[in-house]
């Protein structure tokens, strides 16, 4: 009971400290506000671009190992050349895993081709690119198929000319959305649209752009194009592992059926990497991870300054109130009351600070939110974070003040 009734009085003095000197009371807790906002908003902005990046990487799936001659773990750097001298991956490969592999539940072989212009009647659309794919693609990959159908078997072993579109080449294609079974032209060649996906939706780090491409059966792009394991496109083969578990020890059956298909000997080093989605978003944690450090590195040293500013300016109330205090003590205040008073009271001053600090992130938020097109937000985790900062730097701020307070002689203080 005593408590709530010192938590009141603190309160109002607070606010009558706030109210009765408005520039006074916001320069101090400028420091505050400042602190809050630059360590809150890099942790929002943080989290907000990490569950970005992470959504997109998700959608290869963290159960997926990729084959292919590059690291995903390491920056080339100096091994360079030893990376460009690898194979890609090839059907061989593939044909070896479907056959021996115990552990795979899909795999998939797919190649990369730079588009040219894509056109439909008279319209043309730059930037797609070609995909050749086997038909095990949707079960190894997340593939959302929003009109139209996925290729068939019979496609797929025939090479038809079927191809499966990303939106938004449906929609410089098609404006009204009735692109399923149209004729379209690329490399040349017809394709029939069997199939639209559904929009993929913008990313910060596109890792797998879908909205762009133009997914075709392997043998037809074997057609238009050249594609061994010495060519220049790029090619991969995705393994979908039986379950999560299982990851680590696909990795080394895997090894040991591409090493013999390669002819490689029991000293020779891997010309090939299995890589996962989990090794990028390692990388992307560490480099946020030091984002996060430099954020609250900038807030801590204005938080610094805003709780001297703070401190100041409690030291100037408990001088401005001194015989308010002597009378106190005097009919019967203990000093543990006037000190959690003035303790409170620098508290509630850093909260008002701290709050006026995260109003000001969310603002921030919603702005970069409204230009760069997806979610940046503020989660209740870095709100309590930034009201728990403000509590305690309103304890360190203001405990020598309040305890100045609560040390003084209630006769000497009446008498100022």
């Amino acid at each position: 009971m005593i408590f709530f009734r010192i938590l009141n009085e603190s309160l109002r003095q607070a606010l009558q400290q706030l109210i009765g000197n408005k520039l006074r009371s916001f320069l101090t807790l400028l420091g505050i506000i400042i602190g809050i906002f630059c360590i809150i908003a890099v942790l929002s902005s943080v989290d907000s671009l990490q569950n970005n990046i992470v959504k997109s990487f998700q959608k290869l799936g963290t159960d997926v190992i990729f084959l292919d001659k590059w690291s995903w773990a390491e920056d080339p750097g100096q091994s360079f050349w030893k990376y460009m001298g690898r194979p890609f991956p090839s059907e061989k490969d593939l044909e070896a895993i479907q056959s021996r592999s115990k552990l795979a539940q899909a795999a998939s072989f797919m190649v990369f081709i730079p588009g040219k212009l894509v056109k439909y009647q008279n319209t043309y659309v730059e930037g797609a690119y070609m995909m050749g794919i086997t038909e095990d693609y949707n079960k190894v990959m997340r593939l959302n198929i929003g009109e139209g159908r996925y290729l068939s078997t019979l496609e797929f072993n025939r090479g038809l000319n079927q191809a499966i579109i990303g939106f938004k080449l449906a929609q410089g294609l098609f404006p009204k959305g009735d692109g399923v079974g149209r004729e379209i032209s690329l490399y040349g060649q017809k394709f029939i649209v069997a199939g639209v996906l559904a929009e993929e939706g913008k990313s910060i780090l596109n890792v797998w752009p879908t909205d762009e491409a133009i997914l075709v059966p392997l043998k037809c792009a074997k057609k238009l194009v050249s594609i061994n394991s010495n060519s220049s496109w790029g090619s991969l083969v995705a393994i979908k592992a039986q379950s999560q578990d299982k990851i680590e020890e696909l990795k080394y059956e895997l090894a040991s059926i591409i090493r013999p298909v390669r002819g490689l000997r029991p000293k020779d080093a891997d010309n090939f990497s299995t890589n996962q989605i989990t090794l990028l978003t390692s990388i992307i944690d560490k480099v946020f991870g030091v984002v996060n450090l430099a954020g609250f590195a900038i807030g801590a040293f204005a938080m610094l300054v805003g709780a001297f500013g703070v401190a100041n300016i409690m030291f100037v109330s408990v001088k401005e109130r001194t015989s308010i205090i002597g009378i106190k003590m005097a009919i019967g205040a203990k000093r543990y009351f006037i000190l959690l008073e003035y303790l409170l009271e620098a508290i509630i001053l850093c909260i008002v600070g701290g709050l006026l600090g995260l109003v000001l992130v969310w603002l921030l938020l919603m702005i970069l939110t409204k230009f760069l097109h997806f979610d940046m937000f503020i989660s209740f985790r870095n709100m309590l974070l930034g009201v728990g900062l403000s509590v305690i730097v309103g304890l360190l701020a203001g405990f020598f003040p309040a305890l100045s307070a609560s040390r003084m002689d209630p006769v000497e203080a009446i008498r100022k």
